[in-house]
């Protein structure tokens, strides 16, 4: 059983160490990694006791050695695609049924109010998962008071994550083109459950 992250000493480099996580998964989810992100991975400890752990520990085995080329083939076939993609990254599909719906504006709504708002160089609309998990790496690492309070996080992550992410985990890890991604997915999957655990005993 991993343990839950403690929110009370945020000093012992615990948060930074959150964010660090939600950055590195916002990366692996928005495109295939680069060369040197899997070589940087590849070569830190893998160290410790817990699903958590031994997830980051699974994750940094599959760094090794692996090629850029190779990881983009299986990211484009499972999140890109001719047509419609195999596996979709975006929370409206699993809340909804349907992409660009309800649940994208109401996600849109709460952005606005934390300040926030989608890039003009980027197309995908904000409930991809990636842009999800940067704004919780954001609004962990904020110098904003509020916007890193654990209430503010609370909210955004339990309204926007967490309703739908074991879905989309759900439909990498049985898909027959995740390897790789299945090893981020397992990382995610122990995070995400890390997280809640964490939030409810906030």
């Amino acid at each position: 059983m991993s343990t839950p992250l403690k929110f009370e000493t945020p000093d012992n480099g615990e948060e930074t160490a959150r964010a660090d996580l939600y950055g590195l998964l916002a990366t692996l989810y928005a495109a295939p990694p680069s060369q040197a992100l899997l070589d940087t991975i590849g070569s830190a400890a893998a160290e410790g006791e817990g699903i958590l752990q031994q997830a980051w520990a699974d994750l940094v085995k599959a760094c090794r050695g692996a090629r850029a080329e190779a990881l983009s083939t299986e990211y484009d076939s499972l999140f890109i695609g001719v047509g419609k993609p195999e596996v979709l990254l975006y929370g409206s599909y699993y809340l909804a049924g349907f992409l660009m719906e309800k649940p994208l504006a109401e996600l849109r709504a709460d952005l606005a109010r934390l300040g926030l708002e989608r890039a003009d160089d980027i197309s995908e609309p904000e409930d991809h998962i990636a842009m999800l998990f940067e704004v919780m790496r954001y609004l962990i690492a904020s110098q904003d008071i509020e916007h890193a309070s654990i209430p503010t996080q609370q909210a955004f992550f339990s309204t926007h994550i967490a309703p739908w992410a074991a879905q989309l985990f759900d439909a990498i890890d049985t898909h027959r083109h995740a390897a790789f991604y299945a090893t981020v997915t397992r990382l995610a999957r122990a995070f995400i459950d890390v997280e809640t655990q964490a939030f409810d005993m906030a």
